[in-house]
């Protein structure tokens, strides 16, 4: 649980691979000045089945963006967390299509977990805004333009407050986090869930309000926005590699005064979830070493 801070050196010897050519493209670094206005961050674990219909979907947004506005500019970073099935020849389908310019896969050989996968896609983007979601599809991809909207607002008040003049120049700069939330969905979830899985769900979030605060009432969204100058402060710091690296996210912002807010998407269930009534016990255990590894000083914070 050591926190080893991504520097330019470290990137130095790592490439992606390109399956149009032979050539070995040097992974860039969230350190460096950014190349395109956002960043998909897309974890996949044995997701050969998900991520085509995702893809797709994600895609084709996206190009329409592009079609309606010339200098709206992407990449789509797919993190390959160690499959054991095709997850990885169906990105790079993906990227003999599309070009490895717009989409890049990382492949991180075993499996670390969702958290270490994210991580390490946030800190090598090279997007203004980065936004992490999940190869399920499960949140309407048209949703990100929410988020876009609530960091837009959020940057120009924080620019406007340090008196620069021109706050598109800056919005990779300020520190903004925007969470996709279900909260408004959770009556609907209670009466179809059975009662011992809302009796769990009750007690976790009783230990995330212990954990993190009551800043967020949905946490665990897959859909989560950020400035590239907030992923660079919280994703150099974060510890946990699997199960509760959003909560992980939310004390760090509350720690770094990086503000979020939450905002309400359409999110419906996608068969294949790999969350088992085990994972509650797992996330219970991460969020105690949350509190320890930071209440008492085990985990240094890197501003």
């Amino acid at each position: 649980m050591t926190l080893i801070p991504l520097e330019r050196h470290t990137t130095e010897d790592m490439f992606l691979d390109d399956p149009n050519s032979i050539r070995k493209i040097p992974l860039p670094s969230v350190f460096d000045s950014s190349e395109r206005y956002i960043s998909l961050i897309i974890p996949a674990y044995n997701e050969e089945h998900r991520l085509p219909g995702a893809l797709t979907e994600t895609l084709n947004y996206l190009q329409q963006r592009v079609a309606s506005d010339s200098s709206f500019s992407y990449e789509v970073v797919i993190i390959d967390d160690g499959s054991t099935d095709r997850t990885s020849k169906v990105a790079f389908d993906f990227v003999r299509k599309y070009t490895i310019d717009k989409i890049r896969v990382i492949q991180l050989g075993t499996n670390h977990g969702k958290g270490e996968a994210i991580r390490y896609g946030m800190l090598h983007s090279r997007g203004n805004l980065l936004l992490m979601l999940d190869a399920d599809g499960a949140t309407k991809i048209t949703d990100l333009e929410k988020l876009e909207s609530k960091i837009a607002a959020l940057a120009k008040k924080q620019v406007e407050s340090a008196l620069h003049d021109d706050w598109n120049l800056e919005i990779s700069e300020t520190l903004v986090a925007a969470f996709g939330s279900r909260a408004h969905l959770e009556k609907e979830a209670i009466a179809t869930r059975k009662w011992y899985r809302n009796f769990l769900m009750k007690g976790f979030h009783l230990v995330v309000l212990l954990t993190a605060g009551p800043t967020i009432r949905d946490t665990q969204c897959g859909f989560k926005m950020f400035t590239r100058g907030a992923a660079r402060k919280l994703f150099r710091n974060m510890r946990l590699k699997r199960w509760c690296f959003d909560v992980e996210l939310v004390y760090l912002c509350k720690h770094l005064n990086i503000p979020i807010v939450e905002v309400s998407v359409n999110w419906s269930e996608i068969p294949g979830s790999k969350i088992r009534m085990i994972s509650i016990m797992h996330m219970l255990f991460e969020m105690l070493l949350i509190r320890l590894g930071y209440s008492l000083g085990l985990w240094k914070i890197y501003t």
